[in-house]
């Protein structure tokens, strides 16, 4: 083999260990920047002159499922489970959306560093809207905000709605 190509060869296969290497320490290095995310669960704010129906119920439950099941299988957050006790005490105090910071703390608390919950507001039978909510745990930044407007209150529609929010704003890598 000439000279020159067997040095080819040799940077080539540098380079190769170099970016491979790097890879690694930035695969390893991402594992501990991973947001570890306490979801205290969607609310439905009903504004609307309708009542709440038990599908309207199933469907905050199944939203609940979906961002856990999508945040976690994204590999940029962990769900942290909150434990039984701290369930008691969430459940026993205001809701999160409004209880003025107490989110941050149930965070800390479950071992998280960021905390997230939703709501869907029921403007009437036709027009809803999904909304996300994440902050710090430690400074109460918060890191995400973002909401989208639906039609129709379907399984479909509102499990769409999410979907868009998260594909499109949360989890797009930029």
């Amino acid at each position: 083999m000439p000279g020159w190509r067997k040095m080819c060869l040799i940077a080539g296969i540098a380079i190769a260990w170099a970016f491979g290497a790097a890879g690694l320490a930035d695969a390893a290095g991402d594992e501990t920047d991973i947001p570890k995310v306490v979801f205290f669960g969607f609310q439905l704010v009903n504004t609307s002159l309708e009542p709440t129906t038990p599908a309207e119920v199933g469907r905050i439950n199944m939203l609940d499922g979906l961002f856990r099941e999508q945040l976690d299988h994204s590999g940029r957050f962990k769900i942290v489970a909150i434990p039984p006790g701290l369930q008691r005490q969430i459940a026993a105090g205001a809701e999160i959306s409004g209880c003025n910071g107490c989110e941050r703390s149930f965070a800390k608390t479950a071992g998280g560093d960021w905390a997230a919950w939703g709501t869907v507001q029921k403007v009437s039978d036709l027009i809803l809207n999904v909304n996300v909510y994440m902050e710090e745990a430690d400074s109460g930044k918060m890191v995400f905000v973002k909401s989208v407007d639906i039609r129709g209150n379907t399984d479909e529609s509102w499990r769409r709605g999410l979907d868009y929010l998260l594909q499109n704003y949360l989890l797009r890598r930029r």
